[in-house]
């Protein structure tokens, strides 16, 4: 007898909201419509070195999400390039600086570490998880692409997207349930 397995998915919007990002518990598929932001680690150490030097951030952090990818560059008559995620643990030096200036989500591929855990239950953050190898499907929900800042970084500058469905998993929730700690275990056997 064939068993098929349906996730409810959840229809989320940005900005983020305290309560949206309460709700969404770790496993919940989420179709993302709305504004996003991208960075990568060179984009992030720019981030953060302004925040060091007391300097205003290119972005509004409050509330926003940052997709970890570079882009490929797009083909004509299209938005983006393929966008699959990269890899997040990159990142972890960086994030909680931004989580405490209100970042909501963040969209990557892979484990966090303790520390940035840490910061999304202490700022009510949730951590997603895009499908790597899912690249060009996900570059379809990409509706419009600016560089808003770095641009001189290419595909690590940081975009301002427009997308509608975007397809990702709660990875991470703000409680810090983890499926990269639930999940495993399952299948070990």
């Amino acid at each position: 007898m064939h068993t098929a397995y349906y996730m409810e998915i959840k229809k989320i919007n940005t900005p983020l909201t305290d309560e949206v990002v309460r709700n969404l518990k770790a496993g919940d598929g989420v179709s993302i419509t709305g504004y996003i932001y991208t960075g990568r680690d060179a984009a992030h150490r720019r981030l953060i070195a302004l925040l060091e030097e007391g300097k205003e951030l290119p972005i509004e952090i409050k509330n926003q999400i940052i997709y970890y990818v570079g882009p490929a560059p797009a083909k004509p008559g299209y938005n983006c390039g393929s966008a699959g995620p990269t890899t997040s643990h990159r990142m972890d030096t960086y994030t909680p600086s931004l989580l405490d200036l209100g970042l909501k989500g963040m969209i990557g591929k892979g484990l966090r570490s303790k520390e940035v855990i840490e910061s999304m239950i202490k700022n009510n953050a949730v951590y997603f998880a895009a499908i790597g190898g899912a690249a060009a499907l996900i570059a379809k929900s990409i509706k419009d692409s600016q560089v808003v800042a770095y641009e001189e970084l290419g595909p690590e500058a940081i975009h301002r997207y427009y997308v509608e469905y975007f397809p990702a998993i709660v990875c991470i929730d703000a409680r810090g349930n983890n499926l990269y700690e639930s999940e495993p275990p399952k299948y070990a056997k």
